[in-house]
Parts: C-alpha cells; sequence; structure tokens
C-alpha cells in the first residue's frame, strides 16, 4: 500500500463574526485504494476538512501532499489543472446540467482537461455509465431521470479522467435507502478494483461499510479506526 495523501497538523479559522478555530491539529494519512469515511456531528468540521483536502479552500496552517505534490502554497490555476487531474467530486446534489443529457454530463471534466480526443472521451463516458448501470439512460436529458439515477451518473462524471482520489461530501444524503445501498455498492466495488474514496457522511450504516472510519468532534481527530469486519450490504 502506498500513501496517496498526507495530511499534517491542519489548522482552519474562521474570523467572521468571531474568531474560530474549526480544524485543530488535524494529521492522518490515506492510503491508496482505501474507501475511508469522515464522520462526527454537525459543526465537528469535517465538510470544512474535506474541503481543504480537495483543494478549493487554500487559507489553513499546515501541508497537505497528495499523489506526490504538495499542494499548500501552491497557484489557483495550478490547484485547478490538479483537481481536473487528480480529483473526483460527487455532492449531496449531483449538480447535473439539466438540459444536458446523461452522456454529456459525464464528458464535460474530459473535455474540460482535453487529454483525449472528443470521441474517445465519448466512448470512455460510455464506459463509466456501463459500470454504474446507466448505459441504457446515456441520451437522456438529466433532468428526466429519478435522483437515485441522477447521483449516479455524477459518480461516472466523478470517474470520467481516472482520478487518483474521489471525494463525496454526503454523497448518499439526498436519497432513499434503496439508492443510497446502490451508490455505496458503486463506491464498494470501485474501491475493491483500487479506486481511492474518501466520504463524509451522516449515514452509520454507509460508514460502516467502509474500510475506515475517522470520526471528529471539535475540529479534532478522536478516532481513526479500520472497519475489521465490513459489512456487506
Amino acid at each position: 500500500m502506498s500513501t496517496v495523501l498526507s495530511a499534517r497538523h491542519l489548522n482552519k479559522f474562521f474570523y467572521d463574526p468571531d474568531t474560530f478555530q474549526v480544524l485543530k491539529d488535524v494529521t492522518f494519512e490515506v492510503q491508496t485504494g482505501e474507501f475511508l469515511s469522515i464522520v462526527g456531528k454537525s459543526g465537528c468540521g469535517k465538510s470544512t476538512l474535506l474541503y481543504l483536502l480537495s483543494t478549493m479552500d487554500t487559507d489553513y496552517d499546515g501541508e497537505i501532499d497528495m499523489a506526490g505534490t504538495t499542494l499548500t502554497g501552491r497557484s489557483q490555476n495550478f490547484l485547478a489543472q490538479f483537481r481536473n487531474e487528480h480529483l473526483g467530486f460527487v455532492f449531496q446534489f449531483h449538480f447535473l446540467l439539466p438540459e444536458f443529457s446523461a452522456l454529456q454530463n459525464v464528458m464535460l471534466p474530459g473535455l474540460k482537461l482535453g487529454r483525449y480526443p472528443e470521441k474517445e472521451i465519448e466512448e470512455r463516458a460510455m464506459e463509466k455509465l456501463r459500470l454504474i448501470g446507466m448505459a441504457d439512460y446515456a441520451r437522456k436529458p438529466a433532468s428526466k431521470l429519478s435522483g437515485g439515477q441522477q447521483q449516479r451518473v455524477a459518480i461516472a462524471r466523478a470517474l470520467i479522467n481516472d482520478p487518483t482520489i474521489i471525494m463525496g461530501d454526503e454523497p448518499t444524503g439526498n436519497l432513499d435507502r434503496a439508492n443510497s445501498e446502490n451508490v455505496f455498492r458503486i463506491f464498494q466495488e470501485l474501491a475493491a478494483k483500487g479506486q481511492t474514496i474518501i466520504t463524509v457522511t451522516h449515514d452509520p450504516d454507509f460508514a460502516a461499510g467502509t474500510d475506515r472510519i475517522i470520526e471528529m468532534s471539535d475540529g479534532k481527530i478522536i478516532s481513526g479506526h479500520e472497519n475489521s469486519h465490513r459489512q456487506t450490504h
């Protein structure tokens, strides 16, 4: 196992309206192919931590390394390129473009990265849709898909550039039990193939099935234990 992400001594303050320390000396590592969940009560700092790891927020003390690259202190341009190449995002809300087809939505980050010609990006997008069981819906406008289907398309979109890490922020937060389990299964299968996944979740069943749980409270990591008997959903 190699270390794909290392966060060292992360401290983060909010200054408005008062100075408030939201992350307190957070240090941990993530291994390649690990499926990790970050849990804790609302306000414990877990979403802020994910936001820092995603490179969207650069205002922190400490150091973040990912895929052998130090990300702390880099320019916005560098980070935008790094994100597109190395990170895939799945949020609570799918953020698909409603008038675009499922296929077009999945292609978008690939077109933006521009690593392959358009025809090849389309073929790769179809491959990702097949992987998540949505190939039959490729030409359907996103607005005509159910919530669970839209979230699966969002996962395919996160996968299009073969990211180093997929980051999920409450990826099942908007879904019913059956669709949550569906999304969980997809993540589990991806991790089994070596995809690194970090999710912030409120769902104890979802967290219980991941390789490792990092529990946060009051801006600190209070436990980081491996799930010895991963549940199969």
